[in-house]
């Protein structure tokens, strides 16, 4: 089975072995962690099937996952850090001001609605939020946004472009102690 590349959507990531007897930690990105058990077989970004779970715990931050062809300890742990995709089409429509974060990396970011400053680089959540991450051009240094309504208040994916209404707040690396 092979896909295109657009037409799959990243779910979760493997975190490694568990264990000896071929079970794998997954994360899940998925809003609601355990729902992704209902997209599986996960597949690699070629469009592979990477695992087809037989069974899944939960455990504290993540899965553990015996799927239905184990590997060994050290095969698991060699694809740490590899991304699991599901095809685009089996996933539910999103409500308006959703998105899947495959649709926001790449795209053009403006500040204040006309001054492009860079591109998406990442969307990350480290538990509070999403976080947008903004590369700035040229070579700039990346600078995080919350990824909220009122700092982002427009994502045209027809358009491929976000605005960031106060970009100059988010990349502004003074120190407040330092005013006066």
């Amino acid at each position: 089975m092979s896909k295109v590349a657009t037409d799959l959507v990243v779910v979760g990531v493997i975190l490694g072995a568990h264990g000896v007897r071929g079970d794998v930690r997954v994360k899940s990105f998925t809003a609601e962690p355990e729902a992704l058990f209902e997209y599986a077989p996960f597949l690699s970004e070629t469009g592979d099937v990477l695992i087809d779970p037989l069974r899944a715990r939960p455990a504290k931050d993540h899965f553990i996952v015996t799927p239905e062809t184990p590997l060994q300890k050290e095969e698991w742990d060699r694809l740490k850090s590899t991304k699991l995709y599901v095809s685009r089409d089996i996933l539910p429509e999103i409500e308006e001001d959703e998105f899947y974060i495959e649709d926001l990396v790449g795209l053009q970011v403006y500040s204040g609605g006309d001054t492009p400053i860079g591109r998406v680089k990442a969307v990350l959540n480290h538990g509070a939020s999403d976080l947008i991450e903004v590369q700035p051009t040229p070579n700039g240094k990346p600078v995080l946004v919350p990824f909220t309504l009122d700092d982002v208040p427009v994502v045209d994916l027809n358009a491929r472009r976000i605005v960031i209404a106060t970009f100059e707040i988010w990349a502004d690396e003074s120190k407040p102690e330092n005013e006066d």
